[in-house]
């Protein structure tokens, strides 16, 4: 099978609180509108609102609800993410729902939004799966995307598309978009990057082709976005270059750099160390008069 659709969904919810029930109730609703749709896509943290005093264990009742709505629906469903507490650490994780209502796997986010979103413990594995017949999946959360290495890996352990949900609410939601684009296309994949709306993002969520090229731009406002992907264009476009020009992944494969950066335990350098610690800007003092 070569086409496959995905649905993001970018909807309003709680900042703090339990957005469960209205997340079953938007599946219900999109899955009688679009029974087409094999996979639906919800944005970051919006299961249970972004405040890491509702962490819990997984899997969790919680966790349990999506696996069964899963299963009624016979869909792949990631439901954003969860603040999930373990061996008192608290992560940010993308639960990974079969048709069947299987968690098939988690993935903890590897770069919080420091030092913004304080007290969350980096993940430090990468996650793919496969859609059997169809193709491989890949997982990030939010700031992951601004590291170029977190999708050059997926892209590397074989991902064609990206699922990539998403909960900014500040102003570079621009860069963001920007950034989506980039890697869709030197890692020459599909990019799904699924924002909420009202109060717990600003919504444009963007979904991206493997050549950069915008297939879809959500506005502000609640959207559902079912979109079909068509993985023989990642395959080909992989074997042929993007727009049968530039090749990047081979390119990539075929380097004679070595980039040593890479190698120090830290991933720091001389320069880098130079920059100071990672905490919030303070208010400069200034002269009253």
């Amino acid at each position: 099978m070569s086409y496959f659709t995905i649905a993001g969904v970018q909807m309003h919810a709680l900042h703090h609180g339990d957005n469960t029930e209205a997340m079953r109730h938007r599946v219900d609703v999109l899955m009688s509108r679009f029974p087409q749709v094999q996979m639906v896509l919800f944005s970051e943290l919006m299961p249970m609102g972004a405040s890491p005093h509702h962490a819990q264990p997984l899997p969790s009742n919680t966790e349990a609800m999506f696996c069964q709505l899963a299963e009624q629906h016979r869909i792949w469903l990631i439901p954003g993410s969860m603040f999930e507490q373990a061996e008192g650490q608290v992560y940010n994780t993308l639960s990974v729902i079969n048709p069947h209502g299987q968690v098939v796997a988690r993935y903890r986010k590897q770069f919080p939004f420091r030092p913004y979103e304080a007290g969350v413990e980096s993940g430090s594995e990468f996650v793919t799966f496969d859609v059997p017949n169809v193709g491989r999946f890949g997982v990030s959360i939010c700031y992951d995307m601004w590291f170029p290495e977190t999708t050059r890996t997926l892209a590397a352990m074989g991902a064609e598309v990206i699922l990539h949900p998403t909960m900014t609410d500040t102003i570079d939601r621009d860069i963001e978009l920007a950034i989506a684009r980039t890697n869709a296309a030197v890692n020459q994949c599909y990019f799904f990057d699924i924002n909420g709306a009202g109060a717990i993002g600003n919504g444009r969520s963007i979904v991206v082709g493997p050549s950069g090229d915008v297939i879809h731009q959500a506005g502000t406002g609640e959207e559902v976005m079912p979109i079909e992907v068509d993985m023989n264009r990642v395959r080909r476009e992989r074997e042929t270059g993007l727009r049968g020009l530039g090749q990047p992944l081979k390119s990539f494969r075929d380097r004679r750099v070595d980039f040593s950066l890479y190698r120090s335990e830290t991933g720091s350098s001389a320069f880098l160390d130079t920059l100071g610690p990672l905490q919030k800007p303070l208010r400069a003092d200034i002269e009253e008069y």
